[in-house]
């Protein structure tokens, strides 16, 4: 395993324009404090003698900015919340096929330290649960038991930023009275779910209960969930993104215990508790939560962690299934070249023609992020416009962000319209920006390779009009005469043709290359004229 990056400190939060988050935290652990009910876990000694008065709460951010209230570094032992984050080493290190013949992923509507196997599989319901923790924890890289604990602690100095230790007091507390999880071990050691001497396996799994964490520490820990498995603070990369979206679907369905269902449906956001009176919870793309307070419930979670969470989840709408994107937002407008041209002079004739046919060219443009559902819509529309249209143009410029499954739908759509009589076109692809996925998607299709694209959709207009022309047998690029052009208005007809003698004509061949040497200093041939990628024919070269 990686050893420990050097430990930068989560910045706190500042005042200022940061204040209402501050002031929020406040105010919700002012009115949360008054919230009674529930007591220390006594069934481990060592818990039962907390101040059940303690009460912290802290947020990280995915860019490390923290924020803080109360008893927020109170050190205090992590117990259960340890159980997600030694899955994601587990998965890390033995991947996914191996650990789900050790452990299922099915909720089991049962206590935490249910004494119950899956029937079927003689496996362990899912990690969450003292079961799966205990095989999990023995998934655990090192030939000796001691070289296990220290992979064990190194990966929880990794999560939390610092060197993290065990509270032995705890620990020897739970060693001496663990009895049910003895009983746990030896039922799969009986069933071959593990292979070690389950007192081996059961020290290493009491040890990483009885780690000493702070909130602070858990919700930066939280935040690495958050982070797709880089530590905010240090840029650790932990856990690959993949084993994070199964830690985080465990925590969404089994991270509460037989309270998970009802917190699903409440809070809406992957956590997991702790006995200690300690609730996580990870918001991806977002934050990381954290929420101390040690009097917990019947089902073993922190009273007021729940009612802290609860109110988060309300306050800021973390729930995960409160949709903050409209994908319908994506299509910004779409106008034929009938009625937008252009910036390109063009003769009287010229204008004439494309007023008549210039309904054959269409423009949509798109904005906002592309992901499934928005890419949808656009191509939705894409293929309507392309019903009546001999070119169609999609305008990139406002779109900030294109994932995987955006990539993939746009090739998809390339391919179709290639077999089709409408020509694909795009603007405004920076491949050096946020559209650079898009720009190697394209590049590596075939089909892609093919497809016109353009700096800008002007440029891109202007091509379509010229091809539209030239089918008409216009002669694109008339020469004008100086009376035509309104810079020379106030002329008399011999100063004009005095003015004609000695001016020279410059191709827009010429003038667009030096635009596009000025905008991409690799482009430097014909090839592309209108700022256009790929290889025009011959014929399109001499239009342009």
């Amino acid at each position: 395993m990686n050893k420990l990056d050097p430990v930068r400190p989560a910045p706190l939060a500042e005042t200022g324009a940061l204040a209402p988050i501050q002031d929020y935290l406040n105010e919700i652990h002012a009115r949360v404090s008054k919230i009674e009910g529930g007591a220390p876990a006594d069934y481990i000694p060592e818990l039962g003698k907390v101040d059940p008065n303690l009460f912290g709460i802290a947020i990280a951010t995915v860019d490390g900015q923290l924020y803080t209230v109360g008893d927020a570094r109170v050190p205090f032992t992590i117990q259960s919340v340890s159980k997600p984050f030694m899955y994601g080493y587990a998965l890390q290190h033995h991947g996914r096929p191996r650990v789900l013949e050790q452990v299922g992923v099915e909720p089991t509507g049962e206590a935490f330290n249910s004494i119950v196997l899956d029937e079927v599989a003689n496996r362990p319901f899912n990690p969450m649960v003292n079961a799966g923790a205990i095989a999990i924890a023995e998934m655990m890289q090192g030939g000796t038991l001691d070289q296990r604990i220290n992979n064990m602690l190194e990966l929880f100095s990794s999560l939390a930023g610092r060197k993290i230790e065990v509270d032995e007091a705890v620990y020897k507390s739970e060693l001496a009275t663990g009895h049910r999880n003895r009983a746990i071990a030896y039922m799969m050691l009986n069933t071959a779910m593990i292979e070690r001497d389950p007192e081996d396996v059961l020290d290493l799994y009491f040890r990483q209960c009885a780690l000493k964490v702070t909130a602070c520490d858990l919700a930066i820990m939280a935040a690495t969930l958050a982070n797709d498995g880089t530590n905010p603070v240090t840029d650790h990369k932990i856990f690959d993104t993949q084993y994070v979206r199964d830690v985080l679907s465990v925590m969404n369905s089994c991270g509460m215990y037989d309270y998970a269902g009802e917190w699903a449906y409440e809070v809406g956001m992957p956590a997991k508790s702790g006995v200690s009176g300690c609730i996580i919870a990870a918001i991806p793309g977002q934050i990381g939560i954290c929420v101390y307070a040690p009097p917990i419930d019947k089902q073993g979670n922190s009273v007021r962690g729940i009612a802290v969470c609860q109110d988060i989840s309300r306050e800021f709408q973390l729930h995960a299934f409160y949709n903050h994107t409209n994908v319908r937002s994506v299509l910004r407008r779409d106008y034929r070249a009938d009625i937008v041209r252009s910036n390109r002079l063009r003769t009287l004739e010229e204008r004439t023609l494309l007023a008549e046919a210039g309904h054959s060219i269409s423009v949509l443009e798109a904005q906002g992020a592309l992901f499934f559902g928005s890419t949808e819509q656009l191509l939705r529309r894409l293929t309507v416009l392309a019903r009546d249209s001999k070119y169609l143009i999609v305008d990139f410029k406002r779109v900030h962000h294109a994932d995987r499954a955006a990539c993939k739908l746009i090739v998809r759509a390339v391919r179709a319209m290639a077999a089709s009589g409408t020509e694909l076109v795009f603007a405004s692809i920076d491949d050096e920006g946020a559209l650079d996925r898009l720009t190697r998607a394209l590049a590596e299709s075939e089909e892609g390779h093919a497809v016109r694209q353009f700096r800008d959709v002007d440029a891109a207009l202007e091509w379509c009009e010229d091809q539209v022309l030239a089918s008409d047998g216009s002669s694109v690029g008339t020469k004008f005469s100086l009376n035509q052009i309104n810079l020379f208005d106030g002329l008399t007809p011999d100063e004009c043709r005095l003015v004609e003698g000695i001016v020279r004509p410059l191709s827009s061949t010429r003038a667009t290359s030096s635009c596009a040497r000025a905008i991409r200093p690799s482009c430097s041939s014909s090839s592309r004229a209108h700022g256009q990628r790929g290889n025009p024919s011959p014929r399109q070269a001499r239009q342009a």
